[in-house]
């Protein structure tokens, strides 16, 4: 199971070292706030762009995109329905929440966890595309909306295309729509700029950590816990429900279908709350604990359906 292991360890390596930065004094709020804004507004936008741009959009039709979308609307809408029976938090809070126990790390664990189990990472860029412009568009908005404190239609329906990574997952789908291939000259610094992406989260997240007590963030308890066990084992469950009874996938795919939703939660959910305040705790300790639980979940799952 090395290959499973390996890139979860990546990323704890990273946010190990953001905490170890902010233990050091490298890594105090106004650190943490300016690297958020750069990811958020720069290097998010750029590698979003840039992997849309590289992706075949002909996967939109394939078996992967709807079940990725009926497996994350559904795990979210139990958040939700927990949200309103017992937890009874805001619009804003019970976005992040949902998108907390829904939302997958496809990108950073994603690849590198399909290509030792299936071979491929084709699994991979229809869970991206769905995130990418559903999901995540959906609660930017709501989040925008929470943020200007009232509803106007033009506002939720203009809201979305003044974010920056949306827009700039738009324009990629638009030119790879279009086949359009960019110079080298264009593609290098976008490709660099992208390349830091990943990281900046990772490292705010890790500085993020220092001072935080697990489980005792203001009384968020259940939220969190509730979030982290819809995403570690309630999230793959349904995919391979849904995937083996409604899709009736073969073997292989159903094996991609089930990892990818057993991947941990991303660290954008992180970026996204940090941005607006809304749900910051139950953010950070639902990546937190699902990342830690991720291992043996993805193990069980290549265990149980790789045979």
């Amino acid at each position: 199971m090395g290959g499973v292991l390996v890139g979860l360890a990546v990323i704890g390596v990273v946010i190990a070292v953001g905490y170890l930065a902010a233990r050091c004094g490298l890594g105090d709020e106004p650190t943490i706030n300016a690297l958020t804004r750069t990811a958020f507004f720069i290097t998010n936008p750029v590698l979003l762009f840039t992997v849309v741009l590289k992706s075949d959009l002909s996967v939109v039709f394939s078996a992967y995109v709807p079940l990725a979308m009926i497996t994350a609307a559904a795990t979210a809408f139990l958040y939700v329905a927990a949200s309103r029976i017992w937890f009874r938090r805001p619009l804003a809070e019970t976005a992040v929440g949902a998108m907390a126990g829904s939302y997958v790390n496809a990108n950073n664990i994603g690849i590198p966890i399909t290509l030792y189990a299936l071979g491929d990472a084709t699994p991979v860029a229809p869970v991206l595309l769905v995130q990418l412009l559903l999901s995540a568009p959906l609660v930017l908005t709501l989040l925008d909306l929470s943020e200007a404190g009232r509803f106007s239609p033009r506002l939720m329906l203009t809201q979305p295309f003044r974010n920056p990574m949306i827009i700039a997952s738009l324009l990629g789908v638009v030119l790879a729509a279009f086949h359009v291939e960019l110079p080298a000259p264009v593609m290098a610094p976008l490709t660099l700029l992208g390349g830091a992406a990943v990281p900046v989260v990772l490292l705010a997240f890790g500085m993020s950590l220092r001072g935080t007590r697990m489980l005792r963030s203001g009384g968020h308890t259940a939220e969190i816990l509730t979030a982290t066990a819809l995403k570690s084992a309630v999230m793959p469950a349904v995919a391979f429900v849904v995937g083996r009874f409604l899709f009736n996938l073969d073997h292989h795919m159903l094996l991609g279908v089930v990892l990818m939703a057993a991947l941990p939660s991303a660290q954008n959910v992180f970026l996204f709350a940090s941005k607006y305040g809304r749900g910051v705790a139950v953010a950070r300790e639902t990546i937190l604990l699902s990342t830690a639980a991720a291992a043996p979940v993805l193990v069980l799952v290549v265990w149980l359906l790789a045979a």
